[in-house]
């Protein structure tokens, strides 16, 4: 039987290893969403200050949905390998910052007491923007949102982020304990406001004493996040064996580069997050959006026409020149809707995407980066699409991102094959579907109409509507390469 990782694991020369003591350090950390975008990011950068600067900054990961983390990490001393992938070949580095790792399902009290626990300082989340229990229309709590209902009519019982955070809190408050800040590293605008909104709005439904004390005492920073991480396979497991000499079932892969900028707001500390290179501002918000809209933007065009186009992996959708060159434009013209970045040329940040797009040996998957649509949507595609109306701006390369979501919301491929649309609007979309056929006006009348979805403005622009049924015409008709062509002689007329 092949060793598995843990701390009495000997490690080849040129891994990486934590620089630091781990026994004994307290969690002032804990993290909801323990998933492979956090084992890549924010624990990477404790990690990091921990090993630069010390301190009781363990981080106590929590599942909301399964034990799956917990059964790989916790048998592994909470360590796992992180494997940097760039076209010079894989490097590979311990991460020690996870002490260990709760499933919620299975142990409700114990998140609670992590939580509610003295050396408890910051609650970070990562749950992907579905998890929050966001209502589409008014941007506030969705009460009708299964957990979030629940948590409501039995409180101090919670299953949801929110509703765990808010009992936590009251505990806290109880007990004559220091507030912990929430640190939200999801890709949502304004994150850190957006959860401040939904934790007093669930307060005040419950206990308007504690929704003061939450509203005077605890901080909500807002963050940019990013680094590319894609999903791990069983080539991920082949490579962390050879690298490492054991296994490990808790691996992740990513990019060299990483980013993360945080409004510098802690009501009872942080960790030396910086040596790790972390950036802290007064204000995230320009940065957040250039983000929203340039890479995220362009990955969710290129992830719906890509897909259909048959490209599996981002890096392939980067070697289709003509896809290259869409999603070239998809930047430049997103660059438009934004107001100067105090530091960052748009132009050089661009490039870099660019790079990062077509590294040869990430296996991003445009499948992957299509999922959840409907919530990454609006701040990504619709809100800039709703900037370039407002300055006069060509709207086309909007109306061809969302041409091609339209297209992948059909769940059929060029082949024939059904795949699932992995979106929590599945159902709504799939009824407002239902008798359309492949009628491209029809689709693009029942999808506009789908309730806070798509803004007025744009809804009744007629250049909108017109731009948008036009392409899906040709990628219904033609199919998705032809559509691309069209799109790509049309941008160079």
């Amino acid at each position: 039987m092949t060793e598995r990782l843990s701390a009495r694991t000997v490690l080849p020369a040129g891994v990486g290893a934590p620089g630091y003591e781990r026994a004994g350090r307290k969690s002032g950390i804990v993290h909801l969403g323990t998933g492979a975008f956090h084992k890549a990011h924010q624990a990477v950068y404790t990690d990091d200050a921990l090993a630069a600067s010390g301190g009781d900054w363990m981080i106590t990961g929590v599942s909301l949905r399964s034990a799956d983390v917990a059964g790989t990490l916790n048998p592994q001393d909470g360590l796992y390998t992180l494997i940097i992938r760039d076209g010079e070949g894989d490097a590979a580095r311990v991460i020690g910052s996870i002490s260990n790792v709760l499933a919620a399902p299975e142990e409700p009290e114990a998140v609670l007491d992590a939580l509610a626990a003295p050396e408890t300082r910051i609650v970070s989340l990562t749950i992907t923007e579905k998890g929050y229990g966001i209502d589409a229309r008014t941007g506030g709590l969705d009460r009708a949102h299964p957990a979030i209902a629940a948590d409501l009519a039995d409180p101090r019982q919670p299953r949801s982020a929110i509703g765990l955070i808010v009992e936590a809190l009251r505990r806290r408050r109880e007990r004559g304990l220091e507030p912990f800040t929430v640190l939200c590293c999801d890709n949502l605008p304004s994150n850190g406001r957006v959860v401040a909104r939904l934790v007093r709005e669930f307060t005040r439904e419950i206990d308007a004493a504690l929704a003061d004390y939450i509203a005077d005492h605890v901080s909500f920073p807002s963050t940019m996040v990013d680094r590319i991480t894609p999903a791990s396979t069983d080539k991920t497991q082949e490579d962390v064996r050879r690298l490492i000499g054991c296994e490990d079932r808790a691996t992740v892969e990513t990019e060299p580069f990483t980013q993360w900028i945080v409004e510098d707001d802690f009501v009872d500390g942080r960790p030396d997050w910086e040596a790790g290179g972390a950036l802290f501002v007064k204000n995230v918000a320009p940065y957040e959006k250039m983000k929203l809209r340039m890479l995220n933007g362009s990955h969710s065009m290129l992830a719906y026409s890509g897909y259909i186009a048959g490209h599996k992996y981002v890096r392939d959708v980067m070697a289709d020149g003509d896809l290259g060159a869409l999603v070239a434009r998809h930047m430049a013209e997103a660059a438009k809707t934004l107001d100067p970045v105090p530091g960052v040329d748009l132009s050089q940040y661009a490039g870099d995407l660019g790079r990062r797009f077509a590294n040869p040996v990430m296996a991003h998957e445009t499948y992957q980066i299509a999922m959840d649509g409907t919530q990454k949507l609006p701040q990504r595609i619709i809100e800039p699409a709703l900037a370039a109306q407002e300055r006069g701006l060509a709207l086309d390369a909007y109306c061809f991102a969302v041409a091609a979501w339209m297209r992948y919301a059909l769940g059929v491929d060029e082949a024939g094959e059904r795949y699932a649309l992995r979106d929590p609007r599945e159902q709504d979309i799939a009824a407002a579907l239902s008798g359309c056929g492949r009628d491209a006006s029809m689709i693009v009348d029942a999808l506009l109409a789908l309730p806070g979805l798509f803004p007025a403005p744009l809804v009744e622009a007629r250049e909108w509507r017109r731009g948008i049924a036009r392409r899906l015409a040709v990628m219904l008709g033609e199919g998705m390469g032809a559509a691309i062509a069209a799109e790509v002689r049309e941008h160079r007329a």
